[in-house]
């Protein structure tokens, strides 16, 4: 199983592509193609960043895998279930880890990029909302990834076993040194949880359907799936949300901001977007 093969340069330059043709859009003729264009760059300019910011973390791997083997300790200290012995229930049923290999590897995107296009057709005035949040939360957890983290996977005397590899099914390849490659030691925070949580969020909040609430599954299986496939430990999941929080606390402290600036201004109130009033009053 592949992973995207965009390299941070061609991802990049498509971003800036994509920018260039939503401004020269603009230019010529009106309708959503402009905005399209331009939030699909965003969205591969997030990918390049998020696969350079991996490739610098290659500059100081010495103490991936001790920080990585004191998050487990530190874990279990405090009275946290080891993840170690969630995968060992799984291991023996090999549908069953071929299945969260696969989720892991493909429902990451596919959810976020679903979600981000569903509320640009359907629901364009809580879009910004649901963009900027994505943004600030990938962000951070950018920031935070300069400083690598192995997965619990490369820590066999833990107990942990690379489930991708044994059956043929891992992401991650092109190995430099033959040793590792950039995203692996990029565990700390866990973009997928934050990503689940934050579409999972936007869904119940943005939706009016009574079906709305099935998209809880989604974390709940990602959060699994991470743990049993040895991908992330239950730490890095945590800090992934309180990311989210962040995020989401930011956004709503701008909104109050700018509220307050238009009552002052008169009409320019209505300016501020709907998800961005909404998270004014909630």
């Amino acid at each position: 199983m592949q992973n995207l093969t965009l390299t941070w340069q061609s991802a990049g330059g498509t971003a800036v592509a994509l920018y260039a043709g939503s401004y020269a859009a603009s230019r010529w003729r009106r309708g959503p193609l402009p905005a399209l264009l331009r939030e699909a760059g965003t969205l591969l300019a997030l990918f390049a960043l998020w696969q350079l910011v991996g490739h610098l973390s290659l500059m100081s791997t010495e103490h991936a895998l001790d920080r990585a083997s004191w998050i487990h300790r530190t874990e279990l200290a405090v009275g946290l279930p080891d993840e170690a012995s969630w995968q060992a229930a799984v291991t023996p049923y090999p549908v069953v880890v071929k299945a969260a290999n696969y989720y892991y590897a493909a429902m990451h995107f596919a959810v976020m990029i679903a979600v981000l296009a569903w509320v640009f057709v359907r629901h364009r005035e809580w879009y910004a909302w649901v963009r900027n949040t994505v943004v600030i939360t990938t962000a951070v957890c950018l920031a935070v990834q300069f400083i690598p983290v192995a997965p619990p996977r490369m820590l066999p005397q833990n107990g942990f076993v690379d489930v991708a590899a044994e059956y043929g099914q891992s992401v991650y390849g092109g190995a430099v040194g033959g040793v590792v490659v950039a995203a692996q030691l990029s565990a700390m925070p866990s973009v997928h949880v934050a990503w689940c949580v934050l579409a999972a969020v936007a869904v119940i909040r943005v939706s009016t359907s009574s079906l709305r609430w099935l998209v809880v599954l989604h974390p709940v299986l990602t959060v699994a799936v991470v743990v049993v496939t040895a991908n992330h430990f239950w730490a890095d999941g945590l800090v992934a949300v309180a990311i989210l929080l962040f995020a989401y606390a930011a956004q709503e402290a701008f909104a109050r901001r700018r509220v307050r600036r238009a009552a002052r201004t008169g009409p320019a109130a209505a300016n501020v977007p709907a998800g961005e009033r909404a998270g004014t009053r909630g």
